[in-house]
């Protein structure tokens, strides 16, 4: 008995100690060709290899040819300072060098390098033979091969641009984690050949529900090759699981920054990567022009492609000097009532203001059941609103029964921002039970909390939707006229998105 004690005790240690050996870092970083840019290593040099594991990414991805006698050797291109990899031979590459003093990586000194760790993976990419499909096979089965023989087999993972390579790859090593590159194949096709997950340029992820019905799937999702905040800021909204970039400093920062990071959960997001009028399942159109309550001159139109375009990655919604019916401007005013509503979240709206006198933008939130009454009974969130006159600022203002403009009692705070005309802010709340905080570009500029006095302070317990509008005059937005020399007029919205916890 003692001794079977012993034994187990020995085999629990030993399954403990080899469970424990590796510790993959758990972020969606893959250094592209390395991490290389920022300190100007060469790409898939040895040094651009450290860096990544220095920085702590998830991988660090590189690229692999085969010369004319046969050996391995790491290189983005098909050329290597003027010599074609594939028909010279090795010794021929060992006469050129890097610009840190590094000869041409082989791929087995590069596995040993990576064997050094155990945080980092290694993604090896097999580059598609120029010479024939048969040779990129041979590549294939001699980049497994090479893995099995140094034991890195918990370290690689396989990227390629040929589909049969990738299954190939599968054919040797049926547990490896392979991904495919070119962006043409279904995620469906790829789970039934046991592909393990995708990594196509991030375009393609902007169709409907390409993330979410890849991972359903159980794919990961990997993007490439990416490398400024806008994309970054969408994959990691989007919860892809690996960003494939020139630049993982900049990466590990906004990383930090995202939502998601926070607790927070996408539930509900329009990106405008479409092309036309508004997607209808997400927006309808409040129509007329009576004022709003505001003795506004606009007239918002029903889905007029002059007041409401996408396009080029933008909802436009635009001013125009018209007339409609009474009214001698056209605009239009968007609200995702009944097709979108929510309590408590996180907004986000991503926009350039229209510029001028009489302008009055504004990104908001209104009841969709009217709970406590009518307005200001049940409350209205103001995300952002500006007016032309006010040249750089912006307010972000609650209305309630007991705070409201009619009364003067409304709170709400000011901000002046740089370039709001020219240049993306993010416009931003995050409502909670107890409170509502409003940002501008993370920056948090007011508080409004539930004062636990009841629905005459705090109405906002129940379903509100969102609203987009460009409002021309009116009481505060033409406080000092309008100038007709500014339309037409366009807000100009990257995104919208919500988040829950």
């Amino acid at each position: 008995m003692k001794r079977a004690l012993i034994s187990a005790c020995m085999v629990f240690m030993f399954t403990s100690a080899f469970a424990q050996k590796f510790n993959w870092n758990k972020n969606q970083v893959i250094a592209h060709r390395g991490a290389w840019k920022k300190n100007n290593f060469p790409q898939n040099s040895i040094a651009s290899l450290k860096e990544a594991v220095r920085l702590g990414c998830y991988g660090s991805e590189f690229d692999v040819w085969m010369t004319a006698d046969n050996v391995l050797v790491i290189n983005h291109d098909p050329e290597f300072q003027g010599l074609t990899i594939e028909k010279v031979n090795y010794a021929d590459l060992l006469t050129k060098t890097m610009s840190n003093g590094e000869k041409i990586p082989t791929l087995e000194a590069y596995l040993l390098e990576g064997k050094k760790q155990k945080s980092t993976k290694l993604i090896l990419e097999i580059k598609p033979s120029l010479i024939s499909k048969e040779r990129g096979i041979e590549v294939t089965n001699k980049c497994v091969e090479m893995v099995q023989k140094l034991k890195a087999v918990e370290w690689t993972e396989y990227i390629s641009f040929d589909y049969d390579y990738c299954k190939r790859i599968l054919t040797l090593l049926p547990n490896a984690k392979v991904a495919y590159l070119k962006g043409e194949i279904s995620a469906e096709q790829m789970k039934s050949d046991k592909l393990t997950g995708v990594d196509y340029h991030f375009s393609v992820y902007q169709k409907d529900n390409w993330i979410e019905n890849a991972q359903k799937l159980g794919l990961t999702v990997n993007a490439w090759t990416v490398n400024t905040v806008p994309e970054m800021q969408w994959l990691l909204a989007h919860q892809v699981d690996y960003i494939t970039t020139n630049e993982p400093e900049l990466l590990f920062e906004e990383i930090k920054k995202t939502p998601v990071a926070q607790g927070w959960k996408l539930k509900w997001a329009d990106e405008f990567d479409d092309a036309g009028l508004p997607l209808t399942k997400n927006w309808s159109y409040d129509v007329g022009g009576k004022g709003w309550g505001n003795n506004e001159l606009q007239y918002y139109t029903d889905a007029d492609s002059a007041n409401a375009l996408v396009k080029k990655g933008n909802l436009n919604i635009t001013a125009i000097k018209a007339d409609k019916d009474t009214n001698h401007y056209t605009s239009a005013r968007l609200v995702t009532k009944n097709k979108f509503d929510f309590k408590y979240g996180r907004v986000e709206v991503r926009a350039i203001l229209p510029k001028g006198r009489g302008l009055w933008p504004a990104i908001w939130a209104l009841p969709t059941d009217w709970k406590y009454g009518n307005w200001p009974k049940s409350g209205e969130i103001d995300i952002m609103e500006h007016v032309g006159f006010d040249p750089d600022s912006v307010h972000g203002t609650v209305h309630t029964e007991k705070f409201n403009h009619v009364i003067k009692t409304q709170v709400g705070k000011a901000l002046k921002i740089n370039n709001p005309y020219t240049e993306y802010h993010v416009y931003a709340i995050e409502w909670f039970a107890d409170r509502i905080d409003f940002f501008v570009d993370n920056q948090k500029y007011l508080t409004f909390n539930n004062t636990k006095k009841g629905p005459g302070d705090w109405p906002f317990d129940q379903n509100f939707h969102l609203i987009l509008n460009v409002a021309v005059g009116g009481g505060w937005g033409g406080k000092k006229g309008i100038d007709d020399t500014i339309f037409p007029a366009t807000m100009k919205v990257d995104y919208v998105r919500v988040f829950q916890k």
